[in-house]
């Protein structure tokens, strides 16, 4: 297999593995709140979103340190470690105990920034300036199939439940752990490059995907990769882009976390109330997916660069507000277990939510594969410390969400969205022209990037 057949074939593995790990995780936390809604056991006092808002927190602070594990370890055992760790995490909700669930959000908080930085690291490894449109493209769409899987199952178990009972929830979580973990297996057959340089430093690859060195050559690079995250983090381009990296945090915890637990709890729903959860996981993946494949594997057609992406992404997410605006009950992120009898400015529409639901997954795919796009571009040569950063930005923010989430009501959580995301596309607009001005400079062809 010639070099580029390899690395085509390490980005479509990665992006497997991913979907594997995430299809356990996402449908996780798309159901974790009600779940916990429904348990009947006293003794669990656990919130699904205090839950993420510590897995977040904990993410946003493991960041600063995850570009040095990965320097030291490699990118491929990173993720597997990381992989084993998510696995536990759903276990826990199997037969769930208030300090194992918060526990194990630390663990996981830790893995999931190893995890994704080293994913950035062996992304841009895998590619180049005419390649990483295309592999941000592939590996993105492969991902987002995890959301498609498991809420499609989720929609055909619990169909007709208004009652999540304890079989349920075991059949349920020992089925996405065992996914978790054959996710986790499949990272190792990624195989090693001999021509690319590891982040932050001048050897080979085969020393970024784990082959022995010396102590001292392995602290060397954590240091230097440590100090290259502090550095890049203070930058203009990448400060730029935090404030959209920021609102894809917010986002991200609203459709993954937040919106399905208010389709769960509209009562006007009826009986399907709770399927709808998983069918809304399934048009929010349909949205992610088609994205990816849009816009990533197509880039290298496109003649305009990331913006016009960016900002249809935008337009598609505003649009998707005002629908939910109207059709979901203000109360509704905050609902008790029995659920919320008020109407919005609508009587509450089954298709108007999974249309809201596609929408919220087709602008998600906009942002992230172009942020993903242009990170690999700017920063080719630091991609570990590049990526470390954008998820400490993305995950801070995600955290604050879920924490607030809590307590605002509907409207005040999408007004927030709507701040974040209008400022971020325009500080996202800034950093593409520079680097479109700075391509033409070098007399290189920017649109096949």
């Amino acid at each position: 297999m010639s070099s580029e057949g390899k690395k085509l074939f390490n980005i479509i593995i990665l992006g497997i593995s991913f979907m594997f790990i995430f299809t356990a995780f996402q449908t996780c936390g798309n159901i974790a709140q009600t779940v916990i809604t429904n348990l009947n056991n006293t003794d669990f006092h656990g919130s699904g979103y205090t839950s993420m808002a510590i897995i977040y927190g904990v993410l946003s602070a493991s960041n600063l340190i995850s570009p040095s594990v990965v320097a030291i370890v490699g990118p491929q055992f990173s993720m597997v470690v990381s992989g084993i760790f998510y696995s536990l995490y759903i276990a826990v909700f199997i037969q769930p105990t208030t300090w194992a669930f918060y526990t194990a959000s630390v663990f996981i908080g830790i893995a999931a920034a190893v995890l994704w930085t080293a994913q950035g690291s062996c992304l841009t490894v895998n590619s180049d300036e005419n390649t990483i449109g295309r592999n941000s493209g592939v590996f993105w769409a492969l991902l987002q199939f995890s959301l498609f899987f498991g809420n499609l199952y989720i929609y055909f178990a619990w169909r007709g439940k208004t009652h999540i009972s304890e079989s349920d929830r075991r059949t349920v979580f020992i089925a996405l752990t065992v996914i978790s973990l054959v996710g986790t297996v499949l990272f190792f057959l990624i195989r090693k490059q001999e021509d690319t340089k590891a982040p932050g430093d001048e050897d080979s690859t085969n020393e970024i995907l784990g082959e022995s060195s010396s102590a001292r050559n392995k602290m060397m690079r954590a240091v230097a990769a440590f100090k290259k995250s502090i550095t890049l983090s203070f930058t203009k381009e990448m400060m730029l882009l935090s404030v959209t990296t920021a609102y894809t945090g917010l986002e991200l915890t609203f459709f993954s976390g937040v919106y399905g637990t208010c389709i769960g709890a509209v009562n006007r729903f009826g009986s399907e109330e709770k399927s709808l959860i998983g069918l809304s996981g399934i048009f929010i993946g349909v949205g992610e997916i088609l994205g990816g494949g849009i816009f990533g594997l197509l880039s290298k057609n496109s003649r305009f660069g990331r913006n016009p992406v960016v900002m249809l992404g935008i337009l598609v997410h505003f649009i998707a507000f005002y629908l939910i605006f109207f059709n979901m009950p203000n109360d509704a992120p905050i609902a008790p277990m029995e659920g919320t009898d008020q109407v919005a400015y609508m009587i509450p529409s089954k298709e108007v939510a999974m249309l809201c639901s596609f929408l919220l997954g087709l602008g998600d795919s906009c942002f992230n594969t172009q942020l993903l796009s242009i990170l690999g571009f700017l920063y080719s040569e630091d991609s570990a410390p590049a990526f470390a950063i954008f998820k400490f930005v993305q995950s801070i923010c995600a955290a604050v969400a879920y924490f607030y989430s809590n307590y605002f009501l509907l409207q005040w959580q999408l007004l927030i969205m709507v701040i974040v995301g209008f400022f971020g596309t325009i500080t996202f607009f800034a950093v593409e022209w520079e680097a479109a001005a700075a391509q033409a400079a070098r007399g290189s062809d920017y649109s096949s990037i």
